[in-house]
Order: C-alpha cells, then sequence, then structure tokens
C-alpha cells in the first residue's frame, strides 16, 4: 500500500484537503487483507510541524480508514510529513545535502534543528538504501542516470525532484523509511 499521497506538498495544503476532500486519503485496498471496503473512521493527531515561529500547525490530524473485513485501521499521509519521522522531508533534504556538500550539519535538537544523532542515522539510512533507491529512480527518470557516484546522483534527485517528491514515487515501489 501506498502509504504516502503525492502532490500535498504544505501543511496548510494538507489541512485544506482534510477539511474539503478526505476521501484523497483513502487507500484503494485494505494493507492487511485486501478488500476494498474502507470506512472512515476518525483521525489521529500527529506532531508534524517543527518550525520554530509561531503560530504552530500542531497537532495535525490524519485521517484513519477502517476495514470492513478484518477491522483493522489504516492511514496514508502527505507528500509532506515522511513515516516514521520526526522531521519532515524538506529538513532531511536540508540535512543531507549538507552532508553531502561536507558541510557540518545538525544542532542540539531544541531549536528547531535536528540533532547531530538524527542526521549521521539519516546519513547511514541514506548510504544503506541508497543503492536501491538510486536503481528504482533511474529507471523511472533517465535524466538521473547522467550522475555517476553516490554524491552526485543525490546531488542531482535534490535539484530536480527533491526528497519528499522522491521518497513518494519510491513508496509506491517499495518501503521508503
Amino acid at each position: 500500500m501506498q502509504r504516502i499521497v503525492a502532490g500535498i506538498t504544505t501543511l496548510e495544503q494538507h489541512l485544506e484537503t482534510v477539511k474539503g476532500k478526505r476521501e484523497v486519503y483513502r487507500p484503494p485496498s485494505c494493507p492487511h487483507c485486501g478488500i476494498k471496503l474502507l470506512c472512515q473512521h476518525g483521525y489521529y493527531y500527529r506532531k508534524a510541524d517543527r518550525r520554530v515561529q509561531r503560530p504552530s500547525l500542531n497537532p495535525v490530524p490524519i485521517c484513519r480508514y477502517r476495514c470492513g473485513g478484518c477491522r483493522r485501521t489504516c492511514s496514508r499521509l502527505p507528500e509532506c510529513i515522511a513515516p516514521r519521522r520526526w522531521y519532515d522531508w524538506s529538513v532531511q533534504q536540508n540535512s543531507l545535502s549538507a552532508r553531502l556538500d561536507g558541510l557540518p550539519v545538525g544542532g542540539g535538537g531544541d531549536d528547531g534543528q535536528p540533532a547531530v544523532r538524527s542526521t549521521a542515522r539519516w546519513w547511514a539510512w541514506l548510504q544503506a538504501r541508497g543503492p536501491i533507491f538510486a536503481f528504482s529512480l533511474r529507471c523511472r527518470f533517465r535524466e538521473l542516470g547522467r550522475a555517476s557516484d553516490f554524491t552526485g546522483f543525490w546531488r542531482q534527485v535534490f535539484a530536480t525532484l527533491g526528497l519528499p517528491r522522491a521518497m513518494a514515487w519510491l513508496d509506491r515501489e517499495m518501503s521508503v523509511p
């Protein structure tokens, strides 16, 4: 099941979609049993706005759906919120981009910036999953095939697609985080 709904790139856009067009988030079928009978089952709330400026948009509602067959619930996230991650894709892209450029990244985590441990974990994740991600992205986006090394490839992904869109596309093919 696709856990990421592509095209919803900001939290503001997500909030408008939840108010007006919740059906965008409805999965095509249950990820657990495959039945296509999913009913809206309320929301759960998640912290997604890590910006330092105020007012904050937290907590952000995430639509839940319940399967009529197995009775389990599932949900899908907008492109701007990373599944199972504290920070959104754009913050991760900024940190990874700085790491690609050899700049020091991370802070104490108190000022809205990710901690050094978080950026190190994201870097290790990208290095471990990078070859599989690169293969899938190169198959879909031919222009990415021109980059010969790891650093050049990810710089090109960040410049052309951006990490949020790349991860939304990869989520169709495999489990991302």
